[in-house]
């Protein structure tokens, strides 16, 4: 537990020059005296119990906590503006100051142009605690402070506006590669050149810039993208790769020349990078399926009354043609039908005709087995000609039905008297219709 230590305190002494007692007049008694313990507190009573705990001088003090606040400002902008340092990059040579990354020797990579002021002097800080040339002696570094001054020229280029602004002109880390016509049709177009006109649409002077859009984009949107793009007004310039201009007064000529060699060497870079801005578009343009749409849609609307000539004799045409082919597709219906039935008739023909042959043999039989209609013993040779030319005759008057009818009233009939019986009956009726003539008839 702290020791509390009590100090006494006197009231302060009256100055001699004052002279109130005449004046002075009580208007209440004093109040009982208390007693307070009053304890040390603040900043400084912290800062001495600390040199006092860890037994410090006030030197060593403020060296371990300026190392100690340098890392916590390292530990609260490590999120934000972070990134590993490349090993070549700290050997450069700070002589060569114009081809370096600036955004890359601060850590601001990932933000190049879009760094705000407040990004860069934070960076600048962090760079500075870490690779201040005292701190490194002081850890008994030998690394010389070439990288230190490429931080320091760096930051001085970031923070100037105009200088800024000719090494964003120059930035080829800001910018996107263009994709080919392949990868172009194998991926998706609104993905792939997004990024590139992000990344041109830096150099505008004009804001805000239009997007590229998607395929719902409506067909003025569209154009107006393009219409910007091939009159893009840009601010980009290459004043960053001049060569320098000497500072002497003495030569003057030698001067005028570099100045003048700057001059056009500017002039022909901001002519290629129009070229290659023209070309970008173009290329964009020729891919965008959006285009090829719109064209079609104005062709569509440009050739309506053509196109609906052209519908109407094709549908024409194909109503032409489908008659034709229900027509063909019902005459062949009818042949194959035609075909089916004198197949079938043919063969009914044949079943009849088969049907009749094998009437006529039971009747025939039935002559037979009734002996020819002989009585008496066996029928000779004359007998058998006449019944068998009296049953071809009766065959010969009667159609197939009939003859059908009367071999059923024969089949299975084996007596003489029966058989003959069927036959007498049939004759009669033969006669009576006037199909046998009387006495052509010799065997009944």
């Amino acid at each position: 537990m702290t020791a509390v230590t009590q100090v006494t305190l006197p009231l302060p002494i009256l100055p001699e020059v004052w002279s109130a007692e005449k004046d002075f007049k009580a208007v209440g008694p004093l109040s009982s005296p208390t007693q307070r313990n009053i304890e040390p507190v603040g900043p400084h009573f912290l800062a001495h119990a600390r040199r006092k705990r860890h037994k410090r001088t006030f030197s060593e003090d403020e060296r371990i906590q300026a190392q100690e606040t340098a890392k916590k400002v390292e530990d609260d902008d490590a999120g934000e503006i972070s990134e590993p340092e490349d090993p070549l990059m700290l050997q450069r040579d700070a002589k060569d100051w114009k081809g370096q990354d600036h955004y890359a020797v601060l850590g601001l990579s990932k933000y190049r142009h879009r760094a705000t002021e407040d990004q860069i002097k934070r960076a600048h800080r962090k760079k500075v605690l870490k690779h201040h040339p005292d701190k490194k002696a002081a850890a008994g570094s030998t690394e010389d402070d070439s990288f230190f001054k490429c931080i320091q020229k760096a930051t001085e280029v970031l923070l100037d506006p105009v200088k800024r602004r000719q090494f964003d002109s120059v930035d080829e880390g800001a910018n996107v590669e263009t994709p080919s016509k392949k990868q172009t049709q194998r991926g998706n177009f609104y993905k792939l050149w997004n990024p590139v006109f992000d990344s041109e649409a830096r150099f505008s002077k004009v804001h805000p810039v239009p997007h590229l859009g998607d395929e719902d984009s409506s067909k003025d949107d569209v154009y107006n993208f393009y219409e910007f793009w091939y009159h893009f007004d840009s601010w980009r310039s290459f004043e960053y790769q001049d060569e320098d201009v000497p500072d002497d007064n003495e030569n003057r000529d030698q001067k005028r020349h570099v100045e003048k060699k700057n001059q056009n060497r500017r002039k022909k870079l901001k002519t290629e990078d129009t070229q290659r801005l023209r070309k970008l578009v173009d290329d964009a343009l020729a891919l965008d399926e959006r285009i090829k749409k719109f064209k079609q849609q104005e062709y569509n609307e440009k050739n309506k009354k053509k196109l609906e000539k052209e519908a109407e004799t094709k549908r024409l045409q194909e109503e032409a043609k489908r008659a034709k082919e229900e027509e063909a597709k019902l005459a062949k219906e009818r042949d194959e039908a035609e075909k089916a039935e004198k197949a079938e008739g043919k063969k009914a023909k044949e079943a009849a005709k088969n049907a009749a042959k094998k009437n006529k043999r039971v009747l025939r039989g039935a002559a037979k087995d009734a002996n020819y209609f002989h009585e008496g013993g066996d029928a000779p040779a004359d007998k058998i000609d006449k019944a068998l030319a009296d049953v071809d005759l009766v065959i010969a008057k009667i159609d197939n039905e009939q003859l059908a009818l009367l071999a059923s009233k024969l089949n299975g009939k084996t007596d003489t008297a029966e058989i003959k019986t069927v036959f007498v009956d049939e004759i009669k009726t033969l006669t009576g219709a006037g199909k046998i003539k009387e006495g052509e008839i010799k065997s009944f």
